[in-house]
């Protein structure tokens, strides 16, 4: 008797991981550039980062919510809906530059000086773009649970390569379109990229019912159930307290999309292509990936997620190399880019090995610490860090960069600002210092649980 053939996924599941490939090509096709292109919009030194922040913040947290609603009325409606938003969202980033009127400034000034008709747009597309972004993510996940029936590990490591491809994808496209037209344009990829997904679920997407041995369906929830959800989850201090220290993770993780992108534009080269430099986020986890888990996948959870915060704590300070190095930030490389971008470059990709040792051994210590029998309600709210970590850096990383970092820059002839070396390197020290402050405080915690079981 032959061994039996391994069956197949479905159609659906392969037509959602297209979804997601499509979707990730548009976020990560204008994320890079969001704090610059506000900056040159004339919203100042601050309001970008904030709106950044406000637009992570959407994404990772609404989940809680708009999770439930694509369960009760359907992934497919559900995602349809949502790349309608990220469709409208993409248009507003874009629109006051192609209608509006509003130019984009070769420099970054301090003040705010864009007018209402740049301001309501733009906050109404962070709004659509994070209430859209956040319905994308349960459907496909909620699809992949559905079918993937007994091969659920495999299904959801397909599930993460085609994220990371569709954010090199992403990226690549929009170095090629901005490159040859403008700035502004990013948005108008990631429209594109939103309505071929948008044709890709209305024309191939059929909701589908949980595969033979699949994990059970979620039971759908009120709005009512999710906010008392919410404060039972909130009651166990130890859990908010986990939440509360990993967040440093989070918060160094959300600067590699704000004071990087900052720093490499206002003080290292006029026009960084900051779409190629972080493309060695995806690409150090998609080479790394397999090599970090099976070297270090038995480590206990806890000792796993401390490594990957000392990692990105570690790799902000890689930044201090090149301000002492002989020419300085600006000195030209054989990689054909300067000294300052190559370690922004080296710093992305550092701090993507802190993400292969801290997100998914994130997710499994939850579970540990959750109530035996609330592990899914509790896992529910594990993204809850990277929103913690994204607001709290969209308020604080423009400080660092601002008034620690370029305080008392002066401006050179091509808009560059000259750093004082030591407040420059007191900023990534600053910087640093928070992840090392967050590793000790997992270790003080950790210890902290481990004796209450005594």
């Amino acid at each position: 008797m032959g061994t039996p053939q391994p069956q197949r996924f479905p159609r659906v599941f392969w037509t959602a991981n297209l979804t997601e490939l499509c979707e990730r090509a548009a976020y990560y096709s204008m994320a890079s550039f969001v704090v610059i292109y506000l900056g040159q919009l004339g919203l100042g030194d601050y309001w970008p980062s904030r709106l950044n922040g406000a637009l992570w913040t959407l994404i990772y947290f609404l989940p809680i919510l708009s999770g439930t609603i694509a369960d009760q009325i359907g992934f497919r409606r559900a995602l349809l809906g949502a790349f309608v938003l990220l469709t409208a969202g993409y248009f507003l980033m874009g629109y006051p530059v192609w209608f509006g009127g509003a130019q984009l400034k070769p420099v970054i000034e301090r003040e705010l000086t864009a007018g209402a008709w740049t301001l309501a747009p733009t906050l109404v597309a962070i709004v659509l773009i994070g209430v859209g972004g956040s319905l994308v993510k349960p459907s496909i996940l909620g699809t992949a649970q559905k079918v993937a029936g007994a091969r659920a590990a495999l299904a959801f490591s397909i599930f993460y390569v085609v994220v990371n491809v569709g954010s090199l994808t992403g990226r690549g496209i929009s170095y090629f379109v901005r490159t040859r037209t403008s700035l502004a344009m990013i948005y108008a990829v990631a429209m594109g990229c939103a309505v071929v997904a948008f044709f890709v679920v209305l024309l191939f997407y059929r909701d589908v019912e949980a595969a033979p041995g699949g994990a059970p369906a979620r039971p759908r929830r009120s709005v009512r159930e999710i906010v008392v959800g919410m404060f039972r989850v909130l009651r166990r201090g130890r859990f908010v307290l986990f939440l509360t220290v990993i967040s440093g993770f989070f918060f160094l993780y959300y600067q590699v999309y704000d004071v990087l992108p900052r720093y490499a534009k206002k003080v290292v080269e006029t026009n960084p292509a900051m779409d190629i430099y972080t493309m060695a986020n995806p690409l150090t986890i998609v080479l790394f990936q397999l090599l970090v888990t099976k070297l270090f996948g038995k480590l206990k959870p806890v000792r796993s997620i401390i490594i990957g915060i000392v990692i990105i704590s570690l790799s902000m300070a890689l930044n201090l190399i090149p301000i002492h190095a002989a020419g300085g930030l600006r000195a030209a490389t054989a990689v054909g880019i300067p000294l300052g971008s190559l370690f922004v470059v080296l710093t992305i990709a550092a701090a993507a090995f802190g993400e292969l040792f801290t997100s998914a051994r994130m997710y499994e210590y939850v579970g540990a610490l959750a109530p035996k029998g609330q592990e899914g309600l509790f896992l529910g709210y594990a993204n809850l860090p990277l929103a913690i970590g994204s607001f709290t850096g969209g308020l604080v990383g423009p400080v660092i960069f601002n008034e620690v970092m370029a305080s008392g820059a002066a401006r050179r002839a091509d808009g560059l600002l000259d750093l004082d070396p030591g407040r420059n390197a007191r900023g990534w020290l600053i910087l640093m210092t928070i992840g090392l402050l967050s590793a000790l405080s997992m270790w003080l915690f950790n210890r902290w649980l481990e004796k209450q079981k005594d």
